[in-house]
């Protein structure tokens, strides 16, 4: 992932970036709407990374703003190039959020605490298909593809990303009731806590009681490349948000090393893990 350029990531980049060089001219978005004589709107749906755009509405702001050097212009335009390129998630549009796993690719590290589902990087083929079916996915042909989506980020799981999950005890519990999917989905996760990678994997066990993400969960995502600053996700049923402000990236990070405090620690969790093995 850390390493596979995201045409997402690339689109937030750009617009960052378009934003960054306008502001440095003073002019606004309506003054630059009325010079270029564009749409209404137009120049907002760029700086806000909604789409990317063609080579000539690029070529028409870098003259706008006054860039002539040769490869500061390329350099937008490659940027424009890349933002137009479709992820391997495009296809997936239909049944999961492809915005997230766009931002997800590209990550080096991901931090995630879900209080009532395994998280997707972790999940069994059969844990993820049962999870679809239980949240009201309409078709089996639906469920085969969030499925396919699930295993296909999982192999696309790069040596360079830092991979923290905070797992809840209730979910496991939950899942016990069905050990035919409980059974190979505890496994999966003893194995990744026990391999010798980058990931982290903690419980979160009944005991710790009341704790700082009572019913919600998040996922934080760091990129490696400081023009990508970190974002925080929070997952709806019909779609997620995303949080960039410092304000409310501080307040995600606080809740999250709070929830590691309160959680197993590593060598506990695996011993927890084996234990309610034992049991189902």
């Amino acid at each position: 992932m850390g390493n596979r350029p995201s045409p997402t990531v690339r689109r937030r980049r750009l617009a960052r970036e378009l934003r960054r060089l306008r502001e440095a001219t003073g002019k606004s978005t309506s003054q630059v709407t009325k010079e270029l004589g564009w749409a209404a709107g137009r120049i907002n749906h760029l700086e806000s990374g909604r789409h990317g755009t063609d080579p000539s509405a690029l070529r028409d702001l870098m003259r706008l703003y006054g860039i002539e050097d040769p490869v500061r212009v390329e350099a937008v335009l490659a940027l424009g190039r890349q933002a137009r390129q479709k992820g391997w998630w495009h296809s997936y549009n239909d049944v999961l959020d492809v915005d997230y796993l766009g931002f997800e690719a590209e990550a080096s590290t991901i931090s995630v605490y879900q209080p009532a589902v395994i998280p997707g990087l972790l999940q069994t083929a059969d844990y993820a298909a049962a999870s679809a079916r239980a949240s009201g996915a309409v078709t089996e042909a639906d469920i085969e593809r969030v499925v396919s989506a699930r295993l296909e980020r999982q192999a696309l799981i790069s040596e360079d990303l830092d991979l923290l999950a905070i797992v809840d005890e209730s979910t496991l519990l939950r899942l016990s009731q069905t050990p035919e999917i409980a059974k190979p989905q505890i496994m999966r996760l003893i194995e990744a806590g026990e391999a010798l990678n980058r990931i982290t994997l903690q419980l979160l066990p009944l005991s710790a009681g009341l704790h700082a993400s009572m019913g919600s969960g998040f996922v934080i995502l760091d990129y490696s490349d400081s023009r990508d600053p970190s974002l925080v996700y929070l997952e709806g049923r019909t779609g997620g948000n995303f949080l960039e402000k410092e304000a409310e990236l501080t307040d995600y990070r606080r809740v999250f090393a709070s929830l590691t405090r309160s959680a197993l620690g590593e060598a506990e969790t695996i011993k927890a893990l084996k234990k309610l093995l034992k049991e189902v």
